[in-house]
């Protein structure tokens, strides 16, 4: 057990529990719990964008495809970077206008009400439990070889943890979680930074030239030399990352929070900014860990060099933080990487809350026959029922490979999500029923192609072959989903598809010039 990680971490959740002890005062109305009353500035929220979007697996994870594979890692950084001009100059300012609180808002809009919502809340569900196991399974790991404490304990308590902040401080808290953990993630990230050009003088040819001496493939891994391999593979790989950030709900969600359209844009330019220098760093410091490691048999599975590291594959960047300063720069980001999935799994629980309470049972059963108490109860109710259901889950899959869900979530935002979001704010033509058969056709496309892959068809289903060979869909998926919204569009000639036309001009208006929307209420 880490009597520092133990310590520091422990800080964080006292001051955590204050806010939102502090932020339970201020949440009184579905307003306030969702979008914390749209008073978040822009600066603000574009850090909370960076503790919600920048996971464990983003810091563990592509540190670790850096220390493996060098220059390949960039194609991940690279391209879950680049989804966010498309965000910033499509979507941010439309959502704001055009939405409250979820992504149904925004697609419900001109279309039937009814039938779009029970869609875009099955979808953004489904996006959300597939990425809540990985993040649970990932706690409860993270926090069993990290603190020594049982799995089992672990999961618990991140999820018992993570329905506190979200049921009694809501959005402001969750708000202030991933702010706190952003400043912390950064701040450690460039404090590692610049201890490792310490350690190599501040002369960064020396690290380098040090990694390649290092690496299995030599001044090789300077370029793209294994990733690349397989265009289609590299290629579907890129779409999910870009085009999947616009259709997860708990990021899009994060822009209902500001008070207006100009404030959705700083979001994102401060968060864009923010995670393009983060990206680098964390590349970075698996290339220096590709460098220092290896003076460090101690780090590796029986002192051999070149093998196994001790604790698995993600964990190269926690032996840089020991070999660069100790038990307590190891128990700094140890904290930081818990505190890293309690900002997540906060964000995640809203999203898949506000699609029960606000979409399913506020529109779709009661019509909008809803007092602000009884939307209060069912508020907290959902958030607890998908905390309960997290915990489950990740207790469940304990023993799975769940890499796969990563892959299955970023597609189906891809294939699903952002086509019927997109459609319905620019294309004057779609219809309510094309929005339907098109996201279904996405969404059941590449959870299809998903099972099929290697990654389910062969490491879990045992099979010797997968039927499909490639990891990520996308590629066929969304560019299907695009396909099916425009072919039914253009074939439907109800009633139904004519006022969905005839609707675009008001949306249009609201989109641009934000008549009408909520006032902020902080």
């Amino acid at each position: 057990m880490n009597t520092q990680a133990i310590l520091i971490f422990g800080a964080f959740v006292v001051v955590t529990l204050g806010i939102t002890y502090w932020a339970s005062s201020r949440t009184r109305s579905s307003s306030d719990f969702y979008t914390a009353g749209g008073g978040i500035t822009g600066t603000q929220n574009g850090l909370a964008i960076v503790g919600d979007y920048m996971s464990a697996a983003t810091l563990l994870g592509i540190s670790s495809l850096a220390f493996t594979n060098g220059f390949d890692s960039l194609l991940y950084a690279v391209c879950a970077f680049m989804g966010w001009p498309i965000i910033m100059f499509l979507i941010a300012e439309r959502l704001r206008n055009l939405g409250r609180y979820t992504l149904s808002d925004i697609v419900s809009y001109r279309l039937d009400e009814r039938s779009t919502r029970i869609f875009t809340a099955i979808s953004s569900l489904t996006v959300v439990l597939f990425y809540l196991i990985v993040q649970m399974v990932g706690a409860g790991q993270l926090v069993q070889l990290l603190f020594g404490i049982d799995y089992t304990y672990a999961v618990v308590a991140v999820g018992l943890l993570m329905m506190v902040y979200v049921v009694v401080g809501g959005m402001v808290a969750t708000t202030w979680v991933q702010i706190i953990k952003a400043v912390l993630m950064m701040g450690n990230g460039f404090l590692m930074a610049a201890l490792a050009l310490y350690y190599f003088n501040f002369d960064f040819s020396a690290l380098v030239s040090a990694a390649a001496d290092h690496h299995q493939a030599g001044t090789a891994m300077k370029g793209p030399w294994k990733l690349m391999a397989d265009p289609f593979s590299g290629l579907s790989l890129a779409v999910s990352l870009v085009f999947g950030i616009a259709g997860l709900p708990h990021i899009m969600m994060r822009f209902f929070t500001v008070p207006d359209a100009r404030a959705a844009r700083k979001s994102v330019f401060v968060a864009t900014g923010l995670m393009g220098v983060f990206f680098v760093v964390i590349c970075f410091l698996g290339l220096a860990a590709m460098a220092i490691l290896p003076n460090h048999p101690e780090f590796y599975v029986d002192g051999k060099v070149g093998g196994m590291v001790l604790g698995g594959s993600n964990m190269p960047i926690m032996h840089l933080a020991t070999a660069l300063g100790g038990n307590l720069l190891f128990g700094l980001l140890a904290a930081v990487s818990f505190a890293t999935i309690l900002a997540v799994v906060s964000g995640l629980t809203l999203a898949g809350a506000s699609a029960i309470a606000h979409d399913l049972y506020a529109k779709v059963i009661r019509r909008d026959e809803v007092t602000p108490s009884q939307a209060m109860r069912v508020n907290r109710l959902a958030s607890i029922g998908i905390g309960l259901v997290a915990i489950f889950l990740g207790l469940l899959f304990r023993d799975q490979n769940v890499a796969f869900l990563v892959a299955l979530a970023f597609s189906i935002a891809a294939s699903a999500n952002f086509p019927v979001l997109l459609m319905s704010m620019y294309w004057r033509g779609v219809t309510t029923r094309g929005v339907i058969y098109g996201g279904l056709s996405g969404l059941l496309v590449a959870l299809g192609l998903v099972i099929l892959s290697p990654a389910v068809w062969v490491r879990i289903l045992g099979f010797s072959e997968a039927v499909f060979p490639y990891d990520f869909p996308t590629l066929i998926s969304m560019p299907l989903a695009f396909f099916m919204i425009y072919l039914v569009s253009k074939l439907d000639s109800s009633r139904r598809a004519s006022q969905d036309r005839a609707g675009f001009d008001a949306q249009q208006v609201r989109a641009e010039t934000a008549v009408g929307i909520a006032a902020v209420s902080h």
